[in-house]
C-alpha cells in the first residue's frame, strides 16, 4: 500500500500524471513556480525521493534525468481507498458511510464503474449437473 503523498510530492506527481510523458526537474520547477516560490534543489530532492519510493522511474538524458510515473493517479487513489476500507472493523458500514458522502456525480461515476466491472468480469459457467442415475452413465464403482 502506498503511503499517502505529502503536499509537495502530490504537487509534483500531479504534473507528472497530467503531462503523461517523461519530465525533467526544470519543467516541474517552472510549472510549480507559477504557484509558489520554490528552489530547484527542493524539486530535485522531492523527485529523487519519489524515485526512491518507487513512484517514478528515471532515465539519464544528457546531464539531467527524465522522470516517468510508474502508475496512474487512478491506481494511487484506488490503493488509498482500498487501504482505508481494509482497516475498517466493519467494511460494509464504512462503504455505506463513504457512499453517503458522495455527490450525485460521484455516485454516477460509481454506477458506471460497477457496470464496467460487471461487463468485463466473465460469468463463470455453472458446474456440470451430476449424471442422473440409470441414464447410461457409469456408476460410482466404475469411475
Amino acid at each position: 500500500m502506498p503511503r499517502p503523498l505529502g503536499e509537495l510530492e502530490d504537487a509534483v506527481m500531479t504534473r507528472v500524471w497530467q503531462w503523461n510523458r517523461p519530465v525533467t526537474v526544470r519543467e516541474v520547477l517552472e510549472d510549480l513556480q507559477q504557484e509558489r516560490s520554490i528552489a530547484y534543489t527542493t524539486v530535485m530532492t522531492v523527485m529523487d525521493n519519489l524515485h526512491q519510493k518507487g513512484w517514478v522511474r528515471r532515465e539519464v538524458e544528457g546531464r539531467a534525468y527524465r522522470y516517468t510515473a510508474v502508475s496512474t493517479r487512478a491506481a494511487y487513489a484506488a490503493a488509498l481507498m482500498n487501504e482505508a476500507w481494509s482497516r475498517s472493523d466493519n467494511p460494509a458500514a464504512a462503504l455505506v458511510a463513504f457512499f453517503g458522502m458522495m455527490s450525485p456525480g460521484q455516485r454516477e461515476a460509481l454506477d458506471d464503474a460497477i457496470r464496467i466491472v460487471q461487463r468485463d468480469t466473465p460469468i463463470s459457467a455453472p458446474p456440470p449437473a451430476p449424471p442422473e442415475e440409470g441414464a447410461g452413465g457409469t456408476g460410482p464403482e466404475e469411475r
